[in-house]
């Protein structure tokens, strides 16, 4: 702008206050001004995309073009905003062809942006779609008994980099696979290839998906067991192979850029680059639509394999196989999403003994910091001796909580309950975990004990639920997502769990069971289900709007953030749970 120009702008332009949730702006209709923040946050949501916008940034230039809002933005913490009078921008338009080129360049650049937004929302949905109505590749086959030389000429002939090997003389048949990377070991053999059987060299432990999984399925089978090739089937008809390049082609994140960065990793530094790079895979996944519970189950193994090569990256090879580290909690449970804090352990084979071994699990947990895994406030990690046992004297430590009188006790074995075995020897765990439930049998008074914790934090006072369903609340109303929300259905369904001998360690995967079981009314199950994932998600979507305003990640919600429908969802998932707690304490006979 000229030194005119800027004048004028200065003299017409005005500073208004806004207070947290205040709107900017009638909302939609006519636009008569373009707000320009200049201190604080605000919220613009516009054609169903979110954007949050800092100091320097405008609420759009489009309605100002059009003469017609249809945006409506709202101050997320105190804001000071510059109210530009649109007709004075139009007249700089139409005279200041520089100032107007860089004008239609923004608006290009917001346009591409929700063009983009639209287009992730699109693509997480396919997502969805069951296996079979993906592309998959027909099946080939060729006898186990096929020499490599001529099954490589097969290949060529079908122009395929695959083919099945059906081994008839294997009791009972069995089906393997052969890939043109399994033709290097072939050259490697002392048997010439043209003379090697192609059973010698092909992979029978195959991974095999129904046809009616989601693709979301395919995606974590392929994560979790590092393979590129999974075989859809049809009860025991193989229908086809399911790729990841064709997957990728249903992809709009970085599943698995990041998890071929955490492969490809030969250094701490490496993999602390794909680790931050999670964060951002989650609010492209939320941004996309796709559901809570699908992204957390998706962040969980990419956590998983992070943890389990920064393990072996720092631990020596002996150490890593003499021993399971673990996850619990929530990260346990795969129900942690954004980075909250570490949940970790660390089982030992018994008579096994590394002089470093405080020093490498101190750099663990120090290296996770880096990665920006918050260390536990509960000091429930590697580096706490209580978490960092030998079996037999972990076990003991199982009795300790278990009958002594540490107040701590009954968590600490809660929170064991919910491990999980990323690396190393699992069976230490399965041990573990196997001796926890033989001790427990027939204990009622201590399941009993255990099950009080439902009601270890209480409801807000008296007039809270008036709140929830009132249209005016005060900026100090909380809610505590986890303490009032998420936890009772976590610990209860934890409980039943452990006294029902199940497996399962998902919060929804134990409900599920416990129905089907029926040692839990089916309804019942399914409402704590669905309340599960609200809760969940709308702590996403909290977590990631203390994100955007720099705030550290917390479970408290302002209830004044909250719109009517999510304050009423609340209200109904505060109904559940405590019919929950009611039948918990029915169950175990508490007061």
């Amino acid at each position: 702008m000229s030194s005119t120009e800027q004048a004028r702008l200065q003299d017409a332009a005005k500073l208004v206050e806004h207070s947290a949730g205040e709107p900017l702006g009638a909302g939609a209709g006519a636009a008569s001004q373009l707000w320009l923040v200049h201190t604080g946050h605000v919220q613009r949501e516009e054609e169903g995309h979110v954007h949050v916008l800092e100091a320097g940034e405008t609420t759009g230039w489009r309605a100002v073009l059009t003469g017609r809002n249809h945006a409506s933005c709202t101050a997320l913490d105190a804001v000071n905003a510059w109210e530009l009078p649109r007709d004075l921008l139009l007249v700089f338009l139409a005279d200041n062809t520089r100032f107007a080129g860089l004008v239609f360049a923004d608006i290009s650049g917001d346009l591409a942006s929700d063009t983009q937004a639209d287009h992730d929302r699109e693509m997480m949905s396919l997502m969805l779609v069951r296996v079979k109505d993906a592309y998959l590749q027909k099946p080939l086959f060729v006898d186990a008994d096929m020499d490599v030389v001529s099954v490589c000429r097969f290949l060529a002939d079908h122009k395929a980099t695959h083919t099945l090997v059906r081994d008839t003389q294997a009791v009972p048949q069995r089906i393997g696979m052969f890939t043109t990377t399994d033709l290097r070991d072939a050259l490697l053999n002392s048997i010439a290839p043209s003379a090697l059987p192609v059973r010698a060299v092909a992979r029978f432990d195959l991974i095999s998906l129904p046809a009616d999984a989601e693709l979301f399925d395919a995606l974590l089978i392929m994560l979790r067991h590092r393979v590129h090739r999974v075989l859809v089937q049809d009860g025991e008809q193989i229908l086809g192979v399911l790729s990841q390049l064709d997957l990728m082609s249903f992809m709009s994140n970085h599943s698995h850029l990041i998890t071929l960065q955490v492969e490809q990793a030969h250094t701490v530094e490496d993999l602390r680059r794909a680790a931050l790079a999670v964060d951002d895979s989650v609010k492209a996944l939320q941004r996309g639509g796709m559901r809570v519970e699908v992204i957390s189950r998706l962040v969980s193994e990419l956590n998983g394999q992070i943890f389990a090569k920064l393990w072996s990256l720092l631990a020596p090879p002996e150490l890593v196989q003499r021993s399971c580290l673990l996850v619990m909690g929530s990260e346990g449970r795969s129900e942690q999403i954004l980075k909250t804090d570490q949940d970790n352990a660390l089982l030992i084979q018994d008579g096994y003994h590394h002089p470093s071994l405080v020093q490498i699990t101190e750099q663990f947990s120090a290296a996770l910091l880096t990665f920006g895994y918050p260390p536990c406030p509960g000091n429930i990690m590697v580096t706490n001796p209580i978490w960092r046992q030998h079996l037999a004297e972990f076990r003991s430590s199982v009795g300790q909580w278990l009958y002594g009188g540490d107040p701590e006790g009954k968590m600490n074995l809660a929170i064991f309950l919910d491990a999980r075995a990323l690396a190393g020897d699992a069976s230490l765990l399965e041990q573990a975990r196997s001796y926890t439930v033989q001790l427990v049998r027939g204990s009622d008074s201590f399941l009993a004990r255990m099950a009080s914790a439902v009601d270890q934090f209480t409801e807000p006072a008296t007039g809270f639920w008036g709140r929830l369903s009132s249209l005016q609340v005060k900026d100090a109303d909380t809610f505590d997502l986890k303490k009032i929300g998420t936890f009772p259905i976590v610990h209860g369904a934890r409980v039943m769990a452990l006294e029902h001998k199940l497996d399962a360690l998902g919060t929804a995967d134990r409900l599920k069971a416990l129905a089907q079981l029926q040692f839990l009314p089916a309804p019942l199950a399914r409402d704590l289900v669905e309340t599960l994932h609200m809760l969940m998600g709308l702590k996403l979507r909290n977590n990631l709007r203390q994100r955007s305003l720099g705030e550290p990640l917390s479970n408290l919600v302002q209830l004044s953030s909250l719109g009517t429908l999510d304050r009423d969802q609340l209200k109904d998932a505060l109904a559940i749970i405590r019919q929950f707690k009611l039948h918990i304490k029915l169950r175990y006979r508490l007061p």
